[in-house]
């Protein structure tokens, strides 16, 4: 059995956390809280929003989800847990995975230059997403700017 499943023994999955952990994994949108309780709500009506924030939190503690905290952004959360990196849109707030392998020698160089004890990294592109760019242009066009 992979992470998910070894990781799923040591938590009692209750229905609410299941549904949400379905929610999350399902998608690769990275939702929000928000988002996950829209969705969640449609199968259980009567849960609520702090319920699915204390779950969210929870399977990211066991690590069935990875908990996206991205500057100046709201926290979002992956179903993918591997190791890997996400691009922002600076415009509508959309997270995207980035495909990319994870360089060793950045963590071996930071453990080389710092006295710390490196234990991984975050790495954060920030961009325009397709359709924020091309609805950028488009304005940019209309307006006569460059």
């Amino acid at each position: 059995m992979g992470k998910r499943g070894s990781a799923s023994r040591k938590l009692r999955m209750t229905r609410q956390r299941e549904l949400i952990l379905n929610a999350v994994s399902s998608t690769r949108s990275h939702p929000t809280a928000d988002e996950v309780y829209r969705q969640v709500r449609r199968r259980l009506p009567h849960i609520s929003l702090g319920t699915v924030y204390r779950n969210l939190e929870v399977l990211a503690e066991a690590g069935l989800l990875r908990r996206l905290d991205m500057a100046g952004a709201q926290r979002r959360y992956d179903g993918e847990t591997s190791g890997h990196y996400h691009v922002r849109c600076l415009e509508c707030g959309r997270v995207s995975d980035v495909a990319m392998k994870r360089p060793a020698a950045l963590e071996r160089r930071a453990r080389a230059g710092t006295d710390y004890e490196i234990v991984g990294h975050r790495l954060e592109f920030v961009g325009l997403c397709p359709q924020c760019a091309q609805a950028r242009r488009a304005r940019h066009r209309e307006s006569g700017e460059p």
